[in-house]
């Protein structure tokens, strides 16, 4: 074999999907956070076009990511919560990549709920972090929404100075290396670089997605001290934002969080925090600088397109508040970063709203495939909003959230400078976000912003049914159930588990010995 054998350039680009969990723009230094230390994404940033108003579909993992998949509402597709099922009959752009010939990969966590762990993707390389069942299914009793959520527990746990901090090791670094180095020999793999490997002709797609910075903020000393003596703004939390809690806030923080029982609050439990997540933060860029300097070893970034982003945000203690699922801007606003390798306009970026939705159609038009009939996404290619922003001035985006830790079906939608949230049967919030990026002026029910509130709350009445969808879920959740139970009872499993013929890795027997060794 020779080392170092170039790729035969591709007529179709190759794309590499990097995703960070939970990983809010504001914390990152190409979104103007200079205490973040990210110069690997700054670099991209640089190079590529940044998205400043890119938004989830769910500001929840497993829902998101099915979302982004199918390009399609996680409720049109049943998947309302961190237990719910990805259907193997919903068609998703990794199906559309493959049937034209790409090799598409995935490594690390996608959060695929059920016994169909590929959707659409020719490999994995890695199980997945969390469980493939319904472990992670809403604790309600039943219609009434009763939570059983005790003060033994819940996620604001994990957000003070007593949980946040260094270790030597942990379950998440140990899930995002195993992920980062299956990615990496996949590359080198790709360029004729590894033991038997040939140069591949064919495209890929790799999807690398790390686990970080997701709770449990446990860094390793090493990230933990870049930021020692250093400033970090911490977030002000006033009484006048905690009496002015919408209920879906209420729900959240005192039902399924527990920041009423967890101390979140206070000078050392921000900045212990803050300081642990930007030490994460840190430990994902390096990783991106790896990848992106693996792609100019082996040559392939001649030919390759990379994507970076993430499935939803963290509140981080903005207004109290922690973790995701609701959709102030720190928890439903995402990285979103796209760089080609003939970037017509290095260093631009875009302000019209985009969603994960749109990632599956830009992926394909970046591709040069052709969205299959079969494949019927409600997101759409964003290339054309780079090339032409003021053609989309209206362009809207929709979230929503209705299952885990919330009452009933909620809803966001974003279009233009206004950003309305509807929570069923209760109340609205309305924010015009240049003039109150804090979302602290509550413009809903005022009279001069009547005519807006009223467009974009009948927009989200004409696309969703919020009584039908809560009649789903909580059907959805009794079949759940009893399928769990007898899942349990079986001892059955539908976690992913990656093969290797080791037999053909490194020196053995029929394998080829460079001249190094």
């Amino acid at each position: 074999m020779e080392v170092g054998l170039m790729p035969v350039p591709n007529e179709k680009p190759n794309i590499l999907l990097i995703m960070a969990d939970q990983l809010t723009p504001f914390m990152t230094g190409c979104y103007g956070n200079s205490e973040v230390l990210t110069p690997n994404l700054d670099r991209l940033t640089a190079k590529g076009v940044r998205f400043d108003a890119a938004y989830t579909p769910c500001p929840l993992c497993s829902p998101a990511r099915a979302s982004m998949m199918t390009g399609r509402y996680a409720s049109d597709i049943g998947c309302y919560d961190n237990g719910s099922v990805f259907s193997s009959e919903e068609p998703t752009f990794a199906h559309c990549l493959s049937a034209s010939g790409y090799d598409t990969v995935l490594s690390g966590k996608m959060h695929f709920i059920g016994s169909d762990q590929l959707h659409g993707f020719g490999k994995r390389l890695t199980t997945d972090i969390y469980p493939a069942e319904y472990q992670l299914m809403p604790r309600f009793v039943d219609e009434s929404r009763h939570i059983t959520q005790s003060d033994a527990w819940g996620n604001a746990a994990n957000y003070n100075a007593q949980t946040a901090g260094a270790r030597p090791w942990s379950v998440g670094i140990n899930y995002d290396e195993e992920t980062h180095f299956r990615a990496r020999e996949y590359l080198y793999g790709q360029a004729g670089m590894n033991w038997n490997d040939q140069a591949v002709k064919d495209p890929f797609f790799l999807c690398v997605s790390y686990h970080h910075p997701h709770d449990p903020f446990h860094p390793s000393s090493e990230d933990w001290e870049l930021y020692e003596g250093k400033n970090i703004t911490l977030p002000e939390i006033t009484r006048e934002m905690e009496e002015n809690y919408s209920t879906l806030d209420k729900w959240l923080n005192n039902g399924f969080h527990r920041s009423d029982v967890f101390p979140i609050k206070g000078q050392k439990n921000l900045y212990a925090l803050r300081r642990a997540y930007s030490a994460l933060v840190s430990y994902i860029d390096r990783k991106v600088g790896e990848l992106l300097a693996d792609l100019e070893a082996t040559g392939l970034d001649k030919n390759t397109v990379v994507l970076f982003t993430s499935d939803h945000g963290d509140m981080l203690g903005e207004k109290g508040m922690v973790q995701k699922r609701c959709f102030y801007e720190w928890s439903s606003r995402i990285p979103l970063i796209l760089k080609r390798p003939d970037e017509p306009v290095p260093g631009s970026t875009v302000s019209t709203p985009v969603s994960l939705l749109d990632l599956g159609p830009t992926i394909l038009d970046l591709a040069g495939v052709a969205i299959d009939e079969g494949y019927c996404p409600d997101g759409h290619s964003i290339l054309p909003v780079i090339q032409d922003e003021e053609t989309y001035l209206e362009r809207e985006v929709i979230s929503e959230s209705h299952g885990e830790g919330v009452m009933c079906p909620t809803f966001m939608i974003r279009r233009g400078d206004y950003k309305l949230t509807y929570i069923h049967n209760h109340e609205r919030q309305l924010f015009h976000l240049p003039s109150d990026p804090s979302e602290l002026h509550n413009l809903a029910g005022s009279v001069e912003y009547s005519e807006i509130e009223s467009s974009l709350l009948s927009r989200l009445m004409e696309r969703f049914d919020s009584d039908k969808i809560e009649k789903d879920f909580f059907e959805s959740l009794k079949k759940r159930r009893l399928i769990q139970k007898a899942l349990g009872i079986n001892k059955t499993h539908w976690d992913f588990q990656p093969t290797f013929n080791a037999s053909k890795r490194y020196h053995r027997v029929n394998t080829a010995v460079s001249d190094e060794s």
